[in-house]
Formats: C-alpha cells, structure tokens, sequence
C-alpha cells in the first residue's frame, strides 16, 4: 500500500483552471513530495534536535526550560538541523509561488477572456474601486505569493487568484480534494449534522479570496443568497469567474471589508463564516471584524470560524514554536499573536456570550476519488494539515439575553 500523495493530474480540471504543461506538472509533483518529505520524514528531526542538543544547552545556560515558545525559537535558529529544515520549507513555498506565476502569466490572456466572458453573463460579481486594501496585507507578500492576493499584472487581471488557485493541490498533497475545497465540505458536513434540515437564507463568507471554501456552501444550500466578500478584486473576478464555471449560481462575490459591513443591514444573515481567515487580520482589525458579523447575523444565526488550534497552557510550548513557524518564515505576521489570544474571550467582547460558543474539530472532507479509503490521514504539518478548529457560535435571541 503506497503513502504517496496524488499526481498533481489528479486535480480537477474546472474551466478556470489554468492548465499546465509537462514540466509545470512536474515542478508541482516535486514540491508535492519535497513537502511530505520535509513534514513526514525530516520534520521529526526538530524534535529530536530540541531533545538531544538545543534543551540541554538551554538549561545548561540558564539552570531552567524555556518558559515561551519565542525562546525556544531563538535557541532553535541556532541549531544546523532546524536551520536546514526551516531553508527547505521556505524555498518549497517560493518555488511553488514561482512556478504558479509562471503558469498563470504564460496564459494570462486567455484566463482574463474567460473570466471576462463568465462574470460578464453571470452577473455574480460586484467590484467597489472605493474599498483599499488594509495597509497591514500590503506590507508583505503573504504566503510567498508575489504581491499578495491582491496586486494585478494589469489592471483588470486575474493572475492572483488564478495562481492561489493553480498551486494549493501542491501544497496540501492534495489534501483538500480535487477542487482544493475540503475546508468548505467539511464545514457544510459539519452544519448538516449539527442542524439538520435548517435551511438558512443569507450566507456571508468573509476573506473569501477565490471561494474555495464559499462555493461548496452554495452548492449544499441552493436556496440561500451567499454573500462572498473580500477587500482584493484580483482574486474575486477569478473567484466569481470559477463560480460560474462550476455552476454556482447562488453565490455573489463582492469587494467589501469585513471591518465595515454597513452596506449590510443589522441582522441580515444566517450564517457568518470564516475560513482560515482571522490570522491573516491585524490586533485592531479583528475586533472590528468581530463586532461587525456580531451586528450583521440574526439571533439565532451561526457564526463559524475555521482556524487552526489557539495556544494554550495545555498545548506543550515546543508545539506552540513548530506551529509559529509560518509567522517567521511563511510571510504570516499576524499568525503568532492571533493564535497567542483567548479567541473566545475576543468574541465574547464583540458580543457573542461565553455561554453560546462552541468550539468543535473539523477535518477536509476527503475526497475519495484521489484518496482511497484507508489513505485518509494527512500528516501534521503544524499549520498547514487540514485538520482545523471550529470557533462558533449561536447568536442569542433578545429573550435569551434578557434571562
């Protein structure tokens, strides 16, 4: 029984897709393997590093362990090992940015045609030129993607979200599914167990880059209006434009920013989600966000955020440093210190009551078609697995607040 992860063939092919030649496959195929190697085989070696040199030396110079993840971070930048293996990891991220661009831009004339063609007759796309993109997102190119998810190589282009779109199969080892959209099924898995037969009307899906994980969500509830914002028009018409392309005719994606939703009124939706979404935010734009879904869903509605687990006394502090790695080397500022909060305590102050939240496990829905039944579990790769946490709640009603 092989422990290989999918040809990068094994991705589906949707019409917005960009399509790769032979050595484009094959660059990705390799980083594929490069990355279950670098998180299989030699991402144990950080432990045994930390165990057999880097703890050791810690004590012998300070007569005690580390007592936070950042100090055992300074000590591991100083291992050979950790320094090796965190090189490997960075240039994977890069060569997988690098050959995406390269991919997207050697037919971007044709991918910009196609989106064209598709928002133009779809009417499911509605860019606002007033929004800015937050100054905090512009400062790096986050996730090693050249410009971030927002910059165009032309204006009206689509080369951002086609190349996010293009290399996330890589990645994950395909982890995600065909369609890269595991975290939106297992959500919808999640909601159809947790309220069956609830048929929520308004949807909004925040930070929703491409829609990866809004489309799926539309397509298990065709009767709700979905509502997919993001502050980055480049990915949004690649994300509306594979929408259409994947028969998605019940979601709109609208350039908005979470932190100002007052094109919405109060208690307008259902169901308020997030996905991997609230590390990517600064300290003074998530409770602005927060306060803002609070506003927008009704009593009784959902809200739901998928992230990866928050630090805690119960969580060891060497998995605490593993976990940080993509806040110092990935181009994730704002990952330590989001992951570093009691996130309930942060929604309970924008209005969500200790007493209706929830936090429950969610892991991608496998997609069987790529995975057979008995390959299923994925690796941790400390942020990049798809396993996640789910941070929610049930807006209460006025009555239950009054009691």
């Amino acid at each position: 029984m092989s422990d290989l992860p999918p040809p990068y063939t094994a991705l589906t092919r949707h019409p917005m897709l960009a399509r790769t030649n032979h050595d484009e496959a094959a660059r990705f195929n390799f980083l594929t393997h490069l990355n279950r190697y670098l998180s299989g085989t030699l991402g144990p070696g950080n432990r045994l590093a930390y165990d057999t040199r880097v703890l050791p030396a810690f004590r012998a110079e300070h007569g005690r362990d580390p007592e936070h993840r950042y100090e055992i971070r300074d000590a591991m930048n100083q291992d050979p090992f950790h320094r090796m293996w965190s090189a490997l990891k960075r240039n994977s991220m890069e060569m997988r940015q690098h050959n995406g661009r390269a991919t997207v831009l050697r037919q971007l004339d044709e991918l910009d045609a196609l989106a064209r063609q598709f928002n133009e007759h779809s009417g499911q796309l509605e860019l606002d030129p007033s929004i800015q993109q937050p100054e905090y997102q512009t400062a790096v190119d986050i996730h090693c993607q050249p410009g971030g998810y927002h910059s165009e190589e032309r204006p009206g282009d689509v080369s951002a979200g086609a190349n996010y779109d293009v290399g996330i199969f890589a990645t994950t080892g395909g982890a995600l599914g065909g369609l890269n959209d595991g975290g939106g099924q297992a959500v919808v898995a999640w909601a159809k167990k947790e309220r069956p037969g609830w048929q929520p009307q308004r949807i909004l899906d925040v930070g929703a880059t491409v829609g990866h994980n809004a489309v799926p969500i539309a397509l298990a509830y065709p009767e709700a209006e979905v509502i997919a914002i993001d502050t980055a028009a480049a990915s949004l018409r690649y994300g509306a434009a594979r929408a259409a392309g994947l028969g998605a005719k019940n979601i709109r994606f609208v350039q908005a920013n979470g932190e100002d939703l007052s094109r919405f009124p109060d208690n307008h939706f259902d169901w308020v989600q997030t996905t991997m979404f609230l590390h990517e935010l600064s300290a003074r734009a998530m409770p602005k966000l927060l306060a803002e879904c609070h506003r927008v869903l009704k009593p009784g509605g959902l809200i739901l955020h998928i992230e990866q687990p928050q630090y805690s006394d119960a969580m060891p502090l060497f998995e605490q440093f593993m976990r940080d790695w993509d806040a110092f080397n990935n181009n994730e500022p704002f990952w330590s210190a989001m992951h570093g909060q009691d996130l309930r305590q942060v929604m309970a102050r924008a209005g969500f009551p200790l007493e209706s939240q929830f936090v429950v496990g969610v892991r991608a829905v496998v997609d069987r078609s790529i995975f057979p039944a008995a390959e299923t579990e994925e690796q941790e790769d400390y942020g990049r697995a798809a396993v996640w946490n789910a941070y929610g709640a049930w807006k209460p009603a006025a009555q239950e607040l009054a009691a």
